[in-house]
């Protein structure tokens, strides 16, 4: 099979041409992985040409000898539906998992995504903590969530609770909350170490003043949930500019009525009693 026509690789493509044209994809930010199921690896293993190995930049044993496929260190999503093998590359990782190694693609050099320590990480924490079934990292800019993150608390509790009264099927989309990680230099291990942290727990992380991180099991459920948070931010954006107040919204036992009706647990630490007050 050539690599281009298999479904795993077409859906990568599709995922990052959604979050072009969503706007979440300036020049050449955001980034995008996915761990390749082993049947996967061998429809297209007879198009591989594998490069040196290269150190990753942090060290992730249960991801060893495993294959991803992600976006490029400086490419374009733009770019990634019209030219993918300049564009993105699929890796492959040593038994030891310090290393990795290109098989496919980049094909005017290149190297993978700077915040290639980050995805790997929280992948190897997605995969222990979902026995396996997440196999989706994405980072992307989304203007409205970042925009939060100069006026609101950059505290988990907080952008929790305000996203998910914003639509009533946020707290259905993401039930265990949101994380937040202060402002970090991107493509580093610190950043990197802070947000594994936070997905042992949570599957969507904002980091201040850049950006959202988000794990799934496959592209729809990760852009799916990627969507929800940031058009539940941009209703929060609007609601803000209006500089009102909010007169109503959803309430503690509203939100214990809708877990219970859709069967997800939602933590008691994000359902505290807030008051409103109602300007005239």
């Amino acid at each position: 099979m050539k690599f281009l026509d298999a479904e795993f690789v077409q859906g990568f493509i599709r995922m990052a041409k959604d979050g072009w044209e969503q706007g979440w994809h300036e020049r050449n930010g955001g980034n995008l992985s996915y761990r390749v199921k082993p049947e996967e690896v061998v429809s297209v293993e007879e198009n591989f040409e594998k490069k040196e190995w290269q150190p990753i930049g942090t060290f992730v044993p249960k991801l060893a000898g495993e294959y991803f496929l992600v976006t490029g260190s400086g490419k374009f999503f733009r770019n990634v539906a019209i030219k993918p093998e300049d564009s993105i590359c699929m890796i492959e990782l040593d038994g030891s998992g310090e290393n990795y190694r290109i098989v496919w693609g980049l094909v005017n050099g290149g190297r993978p995504t700077s915040e290639l320590p980050s995805h790997l990480m929280n992948h190897e924490v997605k995969k222990n903590a979902t026995n396996g079934k997440y196999r989706v990292i994405y980072h992307a800019h989304p203007a409205n969530i970042i925009a939060l993150t100069f006026v609101m608390p950059l505290n988990d509790t907080v952008f929790t609770r305000e996203l998910w009264e914003m639509a009533t099927e946020c707290p259905v989309v993401f039930p265990s909350g949101i994380g937040v990680v202060p402002w970090m230099v991107p493509g580093g291990k610190e950043i990197a170490v802070a947000t594994s942290k936070l997905m042992e727990r949570y599957d969507v992380a904002v980091w201040a003043h850049h950006g959202l991180f988000a794990a799934g099991e496959d592209f729809d459920l990760t852009f799916g949930l990627m969507h929800t948070v940031e058009k539940s931010a941009e209703i929060l954006v609007k609601v803000l500019s209006m500089d009102q107040g909010k007169r109503q919204t959803i309430k503690v036992q509203e939100f214990r009525d809708l877990a219970k009706a859709f069967g997800v647990e939602l933590p008691e630490e994000f359902l505290y009693e807030k008051l409103y007050v109602k300007k005239d």
